[in-house]
């Protein structure tokens, strides 16, 4: 099969390699759909994984072939996969803290070589204990490209849970990029009132036309002012940094009231540090946490409102690549144009 092996030194190339072999209790998946996701991109622009690898896990495909003991899957049924699935035993799994758990760090589906997605593939090997409890089967009349988008939004979800918005909260959404829409989306969902930031003109008209009250360039310094404006001057209830930039964090805490909830989704580098006043968070009483990855808890409820059309993440899609030109994409998505915004990756179109 042909596939888009990452070989280090930021480079990816369209290779033949063996398509891989399953086994008892796994499911060889024919990718149709992959959505590019800037977690792969880190790691493929800054080299964080020792290659080679086969990236890609935003995955909608076909039942090519179950192995033996496989139940409740047949051969051409239309699936998603996801490609972390948790023990739901050990210690962090009885807290809920799924994405620290010792199995959930283990990727479950492959294309060969080292585990990693493998949706940039003409086929996916998906292992056992993902087969059990992490592929959710794609209704009649859902496009593969829209099902892609299951992952990726149960992601938002879960910080969105966790954030809590109410219907009368002013939020602030800083980044609009494909992560930050569907923030908007979810949390427009609450009755909560939404300001966006965003560098790029169509992103911000996006974020009105899905629910934001105002959208503004990060740099426009009536932000705050309409911030307070729509708060009697406390400032906003909630803020999510949906983008990664120096000194975003810092913003977020000007935006926000004492006693505000402020959730980091973008702050995934090691290397990136963080500096604010111990006071505005101890003195304010303001509470910053971090939301990593999907949960099992909302896989069904991420896929209803995917598969449903509640949540309109189509719309999102600006690109749709060939394998062949998956290095355009890459470089696309790592560069966006004016109007770009989520690029799929069809493995079967070559060409």
């Amino acid at each position: 099969m042909r596939a888009a092996v990452y070989t280090g030194a930021s480079t990816v190339s369209v290779e033949e390699v063996p398509t891989p072999q399953i086994g008892p209790g796994e499911l060889l998946i024919r990718v149709e759909s992959c959505g590019i996701c800037h977690t792969d991109l880190k790691k493929i622009e800054y080299n964080l994984l020792a290659p080679p690898r086969i990236f890609g896990h935003e995955t909608a495909g076909i039942v090519a072939a179950t192995g033996p003991g496989v139940r409740g899957f047949s051969t051409g049924d239309r699936v998603i996969v996801f490609h972390h699935i948790p023990c739901l035993e050990c210690f962090y799994c009885r807290h809920k803290l799924y994405a620290q758990c010792p199995v959930y760090k283990k990727v479950g589906v492959t294309a060969g070589y080292e585990p990693a997605g493998g949706g940039f593939s003409e086929y996916v090997r998906v292992m056992d204990w993902i087969v059990r409890r992490g592929v959710e089967k794609i209704p009649e009349g859902v496009s593969f490209d829209r099902a892609c988008f299951v992952e990726p939004l149960n992601t938002c979800l879960k910080g969105v849970v966790q954030l809590a918005p109410q219907a009368d909260d002013v939020v602030v959404i800083l980044g609009q990029g494909p992560i930050g829409l569907l923030f908007s989306m979810l949390v427009q969902r609450s009755g909560a009132a939404i300001v966006a930031t965003d560098g790029m003109p169509h992103r911000r008209e996006l974020a009105q036309r899905f629910g934001a009250a105002a959208a503004f360039d990060p740099a426009d310094p009536n932000v705050l002012e309409r911030v307070l404006e729509m708060t009697g001057g406390r400032g906003a209830d909630s803020v999510i940094v949906a983008a990664s930039a120096p000194g975003i964090v810092a913003q977020a805490i000007r935006y926000s009231r004492p006693g505000s909830r402020m959730l980091l989704f973008a702050q995934t580098s090691h290397q990136e540090r963080i500096e604010i006043s111990g006071a505005d968070v101890c003195v304010a009483e303001r509470v910053i946490f971090g939301s990593y990855s999907a949960s099992v808890d909302l896989q069904k409820q991420s896929a209803d409102l995917v598969f449903s059309g509640a949540v309109p993440v189509e719309d999102l899609i600006s690109h749709r690549f060939p394998l062949n030109d998956i290095r355009t994409g890459i470089d696309l998505a790592l560069h966006p144009e004016p109007k770009s915004l989520k690029i799929i990756v069809r493995p079967q179109r070559w060409s």
